[in-house]
């Protein structure tokens, strides 16, 4: 399977130690994420896809577009709450059957959906993939809601 992660950083010529110390994690760490080993943290992904000026969508193999996006900003946790709540509303269902969906409990989805803390990466790739949402409209770095997830699971708007 094609490795994007892997792709960006050769592209700019890069080592993993060098893009490690650009995002400011051990190179271990950086290395299992290329390798699909562990999984990236919200906030990295959000850095990573800043620093390739590039959306995360393409990096995580859910849109096969490439397109260029460079906000410039940190993540707005409110932002981010916002439009989880979006979601969950335009595809009408509770917080009780999101939870059950993404396998969680909507103690944690309520916590996502009120800014208390920001999504894992794990709920965000796996309800994105479901609703065919963009990663990178959720997090406030596109206006592009949708992308076309080649998914069979994705969820029916009510």
């Amino acid at each position: 399977m094609e490795n994007r992660l892997e792709d960006l950083r050769t592209s700019r010529d890069l080592k993993k130690i060098e893009i490690a110390k650009i995002i400011g994690v051990v190179p271990s760490i950086y290395c299992e994420w290329e390798n699909d080993r562990l999984t990236i943290p919200t906030k990295r992904l959000y850095e990573l896809a800043e620093y390739f000026e590039i959306n995360i969508d393409y990096m995580l193999r859910l849109d096969n577009e490439k397109k260029r996006i460079k906000k410039n900003v940190a993540i707005n946790r409110e932002i981010v709450a916002n439009n989880l709540k979006k979601i969950r509303k335009d595809i009408n269902i509770s917080m009780r059957e999101e939870a059950k969906i993404l396998n969680t409990t909507s103690s944690v989805v309520s916590n996502f959906e009120n800014n208390k803390t920001l999504i894992l990466s794990t709920f965000l790739v796996d309800l994105c993939k479901k609703t065919n949402y963009s990663i990178d409209w959720v997090l406030g770095r596109s206006n592009i809601k949708k992308i076309n997830i080649s998914n069979k699971n994705c969820i029916k708007i009510k």
